[in-house]
């Protein structure tokens, strides 16, 4: 696994990489692509920070681990690519943004029409990192790379956010995102928390939560453009 992540992250995770942990993460990961099936595919692993260089960050949703199933995971937590199925979270994402922002009297039919895309590319260009806790996962096992490394390294990522940007929106839905994002600096981002976009959470609390509105009205007092959330 060599490193190839944008030059603008780089700057700020140079020290991460020439860590003891994360010599024993590279050889984990390497070994794990060339044994098992592994998603997403490797020229993904840094997807979101390619997209999204680190002076571009707006808005930081944090996701837990990549997709497991077979062409799923693209690199971009939440996200499928534009010809896959959209996930159960993914689509509960999407009827709160229609609930917050959107024309409250569209159908469920419109709404799927509307939202068919799981590719979230577009959020991602505009300044919107969407980074998974953990980068990779053996197919079908949930959780199979959790606890190998990567916590560390997505942790000093967010921490170089919190410590060196300003004004920033940080979603943290559900109790793992909470516990990650529980260091960022409050003083100096806006902090929103929900429930998991799961099934069995969004309607606890997850829909209704507006974090989508609230973000746009965030970024437009501190003189950002908003995010087009369609």
């Amino acid at each position: 696994m060599n490193v190839k992540i944008d030059p603008s992250w780089a700057n700020y995770l140079q020290d991460e990489f020439e860590k003891p942990y994360f010599n024993e993460l590279t050889a984990f990961v390497k070994k794990e692509y060339q044994d098992e099936i592994v998603y997403p595919p490797p020229k993904y692993i840094f997807r979101a920070f390619d997209l999204c260089p680190f002076k571009k960050v707006k808005v930081v949703i944090l996701g837990q681990d990549p997709y497991h199933g077979q062409r799923q995971a693209n690199g971009l937590a939440f996200a499928v690519d534009e010809r896959e199925a959209v996930p159960p979270s993914l689509q509960n994402i999407f009827k709160e943004i229609e609930s917050d922002i959107g024309n409250r009297a569209e159908s469920d039919e419109v709404l799927r029409s509307a939202n068919r895309s799981g590719d979230l590319t577009r959020w991602a260009e505009q300044g919107v990192l969407l980074l998974n806790a953990t980068l990779t996962v053996r197919a079908h096992m949930a959780g199979s790379h959790q606890g190998r490394g990567w916590e560390s390294f997505t942790d000093a990522a967010i921490r170089a956010l919190s410590e060196e940007r300003g004004n920033l929106v940080f979603m943290l839905w559900g109790n793992y995102a909470k516990e990650k994002g529980a260091h960022i600096d409050k003083s100096k981002h806006l902090v929103l928390e929900a429930p998991h976009p799961s099934p069995f959470s969004a309607a606890s609390g997850f829909f209704g939560c507006k974090h989508f509105s609230k973000a746009n009205e965030y970024l437009l007092e501190h003189g950002e453009t908003p995010i087009d959330w369609s």
